[in-house]
């Protein structure tokens, strides 16, 4: 980022235009957030092996939190803010804008190294910061953390597409949003934290992860199903041990033994056997019966789910190939007609669309409707 060297998507003859806000060692900057908590912490280890000798080094080759992270920020594309065409200066000032008030929005997010680019293809800004947390109670009072320096700033974990990141991440987005609305520059959303991903995408790919969901709930519905298979072939090995079974087999009656006694000694027990069998069975069954109905509704309420989800992921292929064949037709016709005169039909059909709009109100207010 400094340019000590310029890669090949580079100009050096517009390097000049560059400006570096800041540009610390890392290894200086652990020193200055790091060394007094660190000196605090070795003086409570007992043990040698506990002690921590170079917190940068323990924090880059482990595997907890990284030593740094960098933020890049462009506004448009080359086609229409690129670095060299009439708008690359207006650029410049919005991002300068957006960094200077950066470290003050964001406090526990140290910037030991920031780069503005006007030397590629569109302007953008690079932002180098070390993310900590003060008063921690676990390790070095003051360490690396992500997710603790963002909450500190009021950024607290959500659901899996609203993590700590992502939410920091769309309040700086609004932030830049705002410098550009000064400026007079539009922030196109996109309904997306991805980069370059239309709406269409999004929600397809949205659709695609609840279908992955789905069937992957239905594979472990199937597998739950196919236990209750294996808890038949239970009952019919149960069958075959009634029948085999010494334990449930009655005796042949000895010669000199009266009914009443046989019965008291030998059918009495099994049958006793017999019964405390046939409830726990009857128990387990209908407890079978209740989780495979339930299943089998839920099963039928996913598959629906299913459905309505391919369906919509079809209507909205159709409706992104008719817009492709519309914006490919609306290039031919500003090639034939020129971008001036394409541009003036355009006012000038907004322009009779409203005057109509208008025109609708009176008459209505007229009449007496609001």
């Amino acid at each position: 980022n400094s340019r000590q060297f310029n890669a090949k998507n580079t100009d050096p003859e517009r390097s000049h235009l560059n400006v570096e806000y800041c540009n610390e060692p890392i290894r200086q900057v652990y020193h200055k957030l790091f060394d007094e908590a660190l000196e605090r912490y070795n003086a409570k280890q007992k043990r040698a092996d506990r002690r921590i000798d170079d917190y940068y080094e323990k924090i880059r080759t482990g595997k907890q939190e990284k030593p740094f992270h960098e933020l890049i920020l462009q506004i448009g594309d080359k086609d229409n803010m690129s670095s060299t065409g009439e708008y690359a200066g207006l650029a410049k000032a919005i991002l300068d804008e957006y960094f200077r008030g950066f470290q003050e929005r964001n406090p526990y997010l140290y910037v030991f190294s920031a780069h503005l680019h006007m030397d590629e293809a569109t302007p953008h800004l690079h932002i180098d910061f070390v993310p900590f947390t003060t008063g921690s109670k676990r390790g070095l009072e003051t360490r690396v953390s992500l997710k603790k320096a963002l909450e500190a700033q009021g950024f607290t974990g959500g659901t899996r597409h609203e993590t700590e990141w992502n939410q920091w991440v769309q309040s700086e987005k609004e932030a830049l949003a705002e410098i550009m609305e000064r400026y007079g520059v539009e922030w196109e959303r996109k309904g997306t934290h991805e980069k370059h991903l239309s709406v269409y995408e999004y929600e397809k790919k949205m659709r695609a992860q609840e279908v992955r969901e789905l069937e992957s709930e239905a594979k472990s519905l199937e597998k739950r199903i196919t236990n209750y298979t294996d808890a038949e072939t239970g009952i019919s090995e149960l069958e075959t041990k009634l029948n085999t079974d010494p334990e449930y087999q009655l005796p042949e009656p000895p010669m000199l033994m009266s009914a009443r006694e046989y019965k008291n000694r030998h059918v009495d027990r099994v049958v006793e056997k017999l019964k405390q069998l046939i409830l726990n069975i009857l128990a387990r069954y209908y407890k079978l019966l209740d989780d495979f109905m339930r299943i089998n509704r839920k099963n039928g309420n996913l598959y629906r789910d299913n459905e309505r989800l391919r369906a919509d992921n079809a209507r909205l292929s159709e409706e992104n190939t008719a817009l492709r064949n519309e914006n490919r037709d609306y290039g031919l016709l500003r090639k034939i007609l020129g971008d001036k005169r394409a541009d003036s039909l355009i006012e000038s059909a907004k322009s009779n669309t409203s005057q109509r709009k208008n025109a609708g109100k009176l008459y209505i207010e007229g009449q007496g409707l609001r």
